[in-house]
């Protein structure tokens, strides 16, 4: 397991460290539930959990292979496979030829209507590297391409997209930018020193009173989006929960040191299987 861990491959398509997986896949599964009233296709179950890894996996390696001359300048990226010379560029474009390959064919299993929003998903993946390089908000561009998945897996379910699954797309939104923002802290230093851009450092000395403030606004976009698909008391009690993570990390965060601030990123993980186990019990 340990040498499997360790593998270059592994390592380029961050298969070692989960939590973006995870991230990604929660939301996923919120969609997919509220688009079937929490009886989702099996085959499309499959389809959209094995091509949230092979995506998220894509858009790891385009990113390192994107940002290979500037990971090696950052202490936290420093030892990637692209920048330790493990790894050749033409070797992980191909790579990302690959997972893309794979991930449109599973798209294709589906219906058109699903493949032309995946089409607009695949390219801001492939682009959002770039964001940080021209825009301090580069965690928006993550947070749409997340947001994504809700159309998707309404077309996927073949359910009427409405006015509704607006709030499920916003509350992604602005989760990706609460998550995102907390991961960028942690590089804030490096980053201002060779010229990368992030929320982080657009909000600057309020970024904690920000968070606050974008935690709020997801807590009502979802309670907008429990009423909107008649979800009961578990949910809410769901919903509860998460807002105590969120009271938990904005107490934490006004202590944390840099390092820290990885921690509160990882527990956006508990946000998504909450609230996942709130929408799946709450039909």
């Amino acid at each position: 397991m340990v040498s499997f861990l360790s593998n270059r491959w592994v390592r380029l398509m961050r298969l070692d460290r989960p939590i973006g997986i995870l991230l990604l896949l929660w939301p996923t599964l919120w969609a997919l539930l509220l688009a079937s009233e929490g009886r989702p296709s099996l085959n499309n179950l499959v389809i959209f959990v094995v091509g949230t890894i092979v995506m998220r996996s894509a858009g790891c390696v385009i990113n390192d292979y994107l940002d290979r001359d500037i990971d090696g300048h950052v202490d936290r990226t420093k030892s990637r496979p692209l920048p330790m010379g493990e790894v050749l560029p033409r070797q992980a474009i191909l790579l990302f030829a690959v997972l893309i390959f794979v991930a449109f064919g599973l798209v294709l299993l589906i219906n058109l209507h699903t493949v032309l929003v995946s089409i607009i998903a695949l390219l801001i993946t492939a682009t959002y590297p770039l964001l940080k390089r021209i825009t301090n908000l580069p965690q928006l561009g993550l947070g749409f391409a997340w947001a994504l998945v809700v159309p998707m897996a309404f077309t996927a379910e073949k359910t009427p997209i409405t006015f509704e699954i607006g709030y499920l797309f916003l509350a992604i939104i602005v989760w990706a930018l609460i998550f995102d923002t907390y991961y960028a802290l942690v590089d804030m230093q490096d980053d201002l020193k060779i010229g990368v851009k992030s929320t982080a450092i657009l909000f600057g000395e309020q970024v904690l009173t920000i968070l606050i403030c974008f935690k709020f606004l997801m807590i009502m976009l979802l309670i907008l989006l429990g009423f909107s698909f008649q979800l009961g008391i578990t949910y809410y009690t769901a919903l509860t929960l998460v807002a105590l993570i969120f009271v938990k990390q904005g107490i934490k965060a006004r202590y944390a040191k840099r390092n820290e601030f990885l921690a509160i990123f990882k527990e956006n993980n508990y946000v998504g299987m909450i609230l996942f186990l709130g929408i799946l019990f709450g039909f």
